[in-house]
């Protein structure tokens, strides 16, 4: 945590950091802002909100240790892999085998200091990513709304709240609006709790009944607030339960009892089985961790009862003899299949990469979707925001009885004295588009000039104004802005024409009586507005055009100033106006009020929605322009490259959606040359697809590019629907009702600018940008890392088969005493095992993503690490470098020595063993080199060594690069060559220890067989190569990127489309 505070035990509950002179709940917000020194308005000043956060620490609960040495260095210690090798370092002392066993202690002991390092390094890297992705809230700094870490949150902070988010710290609340939270964690109630800014009360009230004050970590249910916060971290309510709330999980199984609270014997017999089987798995490492972390633990078991029938064979060979040599020689064979490294390896990979993709504005919240990344085939993204700039622009309003009224380029989205105001008379849809942004008229006009005797202009602005929510106001700085993007962009707009909302509520007379937010499913918000100079109280209604039109039953259509009856005729002409605009890639939203004639309310709630928001007369449509980002089109392009489908999900009109998504390459960007029927299986509505079975849906040949006016419903069906097809779905959200679709899909993307906590929680990672080329980089970082660890995985195990049939076929060479002579000593295995497989796979853990790796399709889960080419390489590699290390033996031993394998040459050196120990050196050399270089091979599994960048023009230096880039692997493949030398000439060391002596011209055999090793292995390549190629021309190519990604929409049958069209009762223009 933050600052430690001495005086927590002395807090009073309900008090400040610093107390006041009485409990906030007990003050009106505006003593307690005085009290603080805060400023309601604009906010702390950044150098204020520094000082204060240095005085009182972070805003943080005590979260206990955190990462804990000791336990990282038991997980070392008490682990499978670990457990095999102290059993061989015990066998080896047991049979007074004590260089065996020194050196087993000594690899036990690196192993153990080298992991806890490593894991210690990676948990410390988890844990700072743990806080990246904590909650965040929005403050109001220097006059600016600002996204602040919860952790930075100070006292006297002014703070927004909106549904969905959770409460940072203990805030005395300024203003709510219909503004409810969910207390469950601190008073154990289950019902929202209805917050009132207004009242005062007693300073004993306790927690449940302070009305006026959002605790900290409680989640806002419905409806907005605004408050000051006066209590953070340990101080808060919550902070005086954390001790509860940390207390750890019992580690026993549960007895299973009877309703009057008895069990049987065997009860307790099944629970402590339970218990010990948890134990043993957790141990072992089968039962925790992500996915692929149980799968290599379960390969880590396997492998080892592999080992166990080795070191029998080794056994039965040799007639269950118990000569020393026998039992070290079954050691030897059973650690030649422990992939003492694979886990450690694993981890440390899975933390750098975590730590990578934060530099790539992507936070992990659960590991388990690193594994997952790699294999996306689809993904459902949002619109505003994250394929665009999320900077909204009023382009265009359209007022029926007056025309249409257009905002040119403006330098700042929210300064309304930047960009001229113009008009003409003609509706959008008789307007010729100039510009992809609308500019189209000449000139400008005042705003005092547009405004002289207008009453329709003033009523639409009086909706545009009152029914946001947004303020932008002007201070010493510019002009500033808080709110929506959507809001801040239509009180811009208003701005321009100095009818800004806080002109109208404290110049004009407007006070608000009623809100009703935004609901994506109704897609309206209104609220209820009284004029107190004349006692007027008003309706004022926005939201999405098809809603609003259905809900108003008179508009101001012409010059007259009676409004008339909404005809169906009038309808159509509104929709035809909205697609003109749409089609501009604008976003449009439709504006309507009516008197209210009705009851004030004590509550929001005790008003009737439905009716307040029925019988309402259409007053006109704004446009919103929101630039696609300039990296989306060509983060969607390399998205069809890489085999992955991206669809849109957007709240939008379709013919907005589609522009949008026709500019960044989602939809074709000719639409015009296909069929309509074509395009219309392309683009839907939410209320067409909706509409259509299950089983409709599973009958369409495609599912839609496009689905415009999504519901939260609508992307839960969406994501079901490609579960049904096989896919690997992706799905971006940021709003609460988003979560059941983050926690449906595969992988759950939220957004850490925009998203609510809610949609946070239910995610599997965080987009710190809100961008969508970031979803890319996430998915690029985990096909990197399934790469990375498929080719050390692969290396570990090629190594291990290699070391295994060099051993067990070598049990055919007999000295004169039948006992089997060894080709590697134990220790030789040892070493090639620490030497030639730790480092080197750490290192290629680490490796770069290779240059196709987004050309590639999307990866098998399925399948996982193990595909067919891994299996067959793994057993092509293993086999390779086993045959060559036995005819390197046997070369040496019988083609230039006598082939004289004497007596007791697997225990001492003499002059009769000479040969032996000559032969066993030169194959411990070329196993090691061949291991070594295996791993600069792996660093491509198909391409050549001396090829790995296909575009470079270095066509014979390359390969010097290429190793040199990656540092931690050349120097650890650079140090296994070293080290070898010190093993083959140091006496002693090389005849007690390796059992192997130094060698002259058998060096001609080692550069002759490092040959042969290369060149099997490139020619291998150059097969696969061959045959993938050849595999891919079978398949066909398109003539082009777009060809080949929307041929299957060009093949659809249209008489399906057609039929899925006239079931969702809605045809989609294709405007």
């Amino acid at each position: 945590m933050g600052k430690k505070q001495d005086d927590n035990e002395a807090h009073v509950s309900g008090q400040a950091n610093k107390p006041l002179s009485q409990p906030p709940h007990a003050l009106s917000y505006a003593a307690v802002s005085d009290e603080l020194k805060a400023n309601p308005e604009d906010g702390l000043s950044a150098q204020e909100a520094k000082s204060r956060l240095d005085e009182y620490g972070r805003n943080e609960l005590d979260d206990g240790p955190g990462v804990q040495p000791i336990k990282i260095l038991i997980r070392q210690i008490a682990n499978a892999m670990m457990l095999v090798l102290i059993l061989a370092m015990a066998v080896s002392f047991g049979i007074a085998s004590y260089i065996e066993g020194g050196v087993i202690t000594a690899v036990i002991f690196l192993n153990i200091v080298v992991g806890f390092f490593q894991e210690f390094n990676a948990e410390k890297t988890m844990d700072s990513l743990r806080s990246l992705s904590s909650p965040t809230a929005v403050a109001v700094r220097a006059g600016n709304t600002q996204v602040v870490p919860t952790a930075e949150i100070v006292p006297g902070d002014t703070v927004e709240l909106k549904t969905g988010d959770t409460v940072p710290a203990d805030i005395r609340l300024l203003e709510a609006m219909n503004f409810e939270t969910d207390e469950a964690l601190l008073t154990g109630e289950s019902l929202p709790v209805s917050k009132d800014a207004e009242a005062t009360f007693d300073a004993d009230t306790g927690p449940g009944d302070r009305l006026n004050v959002a605790f900290s970590s409680s989640t806002v249910t419905k409806g907005r607030a605004r408050g000051i916060v006066f209590a953070t971290g340990m101080k808060t309510e919550i902070g005086t339960i954390a001790a509860a709330l940390r207390a750890s999980g019992k580690r026993t199984r549960p007895v299973k009892r009877k309703p009057d609270g008895s069990a049987k014997p065997h009860r307790y017999a099944q629970a402590w089985g339970l218990t010990a089987g948890d134990f043993i798995g957790t141990f072992l490492g089968v039962n925790v961790g992500t996915p692929l972390q149980r799968k290599l633990s379960k390969l880590a078991m396997l492998l080892f009862g592999i080992a166990v029938v080795c070191a029998i064979i080794v056994l039965a060979a040799n007639d269950f003899s118990s000569n020393n040599e026998v039992i070290i020689y079954a050691v030897a064979t059973g650690l030649s299949m422990i992939p003492a490294s694979l886990i450690v390896v694993l981890t440390i990979t899975m933390a750098a990469g975590t730590k990578r993709m934060v530099e790539r504005h992507v936070i992990v919240r659960r590991l388990d979707s690193l594994e997952a990344l790699g294999a996306v085939t689809d993904i459902c993204s949002d619109k505003t925001g994250t394929l665009t700039q999320g900077k909204m622009v009023a382009k265009r309003a359209w007022i029926p009885s007056r025309g249409t009224y257009s905002v040119g380029t403006s330098t700042d989205p929210v300064d309304p004295t930047k960009g001229t105001l113009s008009h003409t008379g003609k509706s959008p849809v008789d307007i010729e588009v100039q510009t992809e942004s609308g500019d189209d008229e000449k000139g400008g006009a005042s705003y005092q000039e547009l405004m002289q005797d207008n009453v329709p202009l003033q009523d639409f602005l009086n909706v545009a104004s009152l029914a946001n929510l947004a303020h932008v106001h002007k201070t010493e700085e510019g002009w500033k802005a808080r709110g929506d993007p959507t809001e801040i962009a239509i009180q811009v707009f208003v701005s321009r024409f100095d009818w800004n909302r806080d002109r109208l509520t404290q110049k004009e007379s407007w006070s608000q009586v009623a809100e009703f937010p935004f609901d994506s499913d109704v897609k309206k918000m209104s609220v209820i507005f009284e004029n107190k100079a004349t006692s007027e109280k008003m309706v004022f209604t926005k939201g999405a055009v098809e809603r609003i039109i259905g809900s108003c039953n008179l508009v101001c259509w012409d010059d007259e100033s009676k409004p008339i009856d909404m005809s169906e005729d009038i309808r159509n002409r509104v929709l035809e106006n909205m697609e003109a605009l749409a089609s501009q890639g604008l976003r449009v939203l439709a504006l309507a009020s009516k008197p209210y004639k009705g009851e004030i309310g004590d509550s929001d709630a005790a008003y009737d929605r439905e009716a307040v928001e029925s019988d309402l007369t259409f007053l006109g449509l704004v446009g919103l322009y929101d630039p696609p980002r300039v990296e989306s089109a060509g983060a969607v392009k390399e998205c069809h490259q890489a085999g992955i489908t991206v669809h849109m999900l957007t709240g939008d009109h379709p013919g907005t959606a589609k522009a949008i998504a026709a500019q960044v390459g989602i939809v074709p960007s000719n639409t015009k040359a296909i069929a309509k029927d074509v395009a219309d299986a392309m683009v839907t509505t939410a209320s067409a697809f909706d509409k259509l079975s299950d089983e409709d849906i599973d009958r369409l040949p495609v599912l839609p590019l496009v689905i415009a006016r999504c519901s939260p419903n609508t992307k839960v069906r969406m994501i079901e629907a490609l579960h049904r097809r096989k896919c690997f779905a992706a799905m971006t959200g940021d709003g609460v009702n988003d979560s059941p679709s983050l926690k449906r899909a595969d992988v759950g993307i939220a957004m850490g600018q925009a998203g609510s906590d809610v949609a946070k929680d239910a995610s599997d990672i965080v987009l710190t940008d809100d961008n969508f080329a970031s979803i890319l980089n996430a998915i690029e970082e985990g096909r990197r890392m399934f790469d990375n660890i498929q080719k050390f995985v692969l290396h570990l195990l090629a190594e291990n088969i290699a070391q295994a049939c060099t051993l067990l076929i070598g049990l055919a060479f007999k000295d004169s005493s039948e006992q089997s002579v060894f080709p590697l000593a134990p220790v030789e295995i040892l070493w090639v095992i620490m030497i030639t497989s730790g480092m080197p796979d750490m290192g290629l853990g680490l490796e770069i993503a290779a240059p196709d790796i987004m050309a590639r399709p999307p990866q098998s889960l399925k399948k996982g690490i193990f595909s067919l080419e891994v299996m067959v390489d793994m057993l092509v590699y293993g086999f390779w470098m086993a045959t060559l290390c036995l005819s390197s033996f046997s070369v040496v031993l019988f083609g230039f020595g006598d082939g004289n394998l004497g007596s007791g040459c697997n225990d001492s050196y003499s002059d009769e063993c000479d040969t032996v120990f000559r032969a066993r050196a030169t194959t411990f050399v070329c196993l090691t080199w061949f291991a070594l270089f295996l791993a600069w091979e792996m660093v491509n599994m198909r391409r050549s060594f001396f090829r790995m960048q296909p575009k470079s023009k270095k066509y014979f230096t390359q390969w010097m690069y290429d190793v040199w880039r990656n540092k931690f692997l050349f120097w650890a493949i650079m140090a296994g060559f070293i080290t070898i030398f010190p093993t083959l000439y140091i006496p002693v060391i090389n005849h007690v220890v390796f059992k192997h002596t130094g060698i002259s011209w058998e060096w001609g055999v080692v550069f002759i067989e490092a040959f042969l090793f290369l060149g099997g292995i490139e020619a291998w390549k150059w097969a696969k190569r061959i045959y993938f190629r050849r595999a891919a021309a079978k398949g066909g190519r398109a003539v082009d990127l777009e060809s080949m990604v929307f041929s299957k929409y060009m093949k659809s049958d249209s008489s399906s489309d057609e039929g899925v069209n006239e079931k969702g009762g809605e045809k989609i223009s294709s405007s």
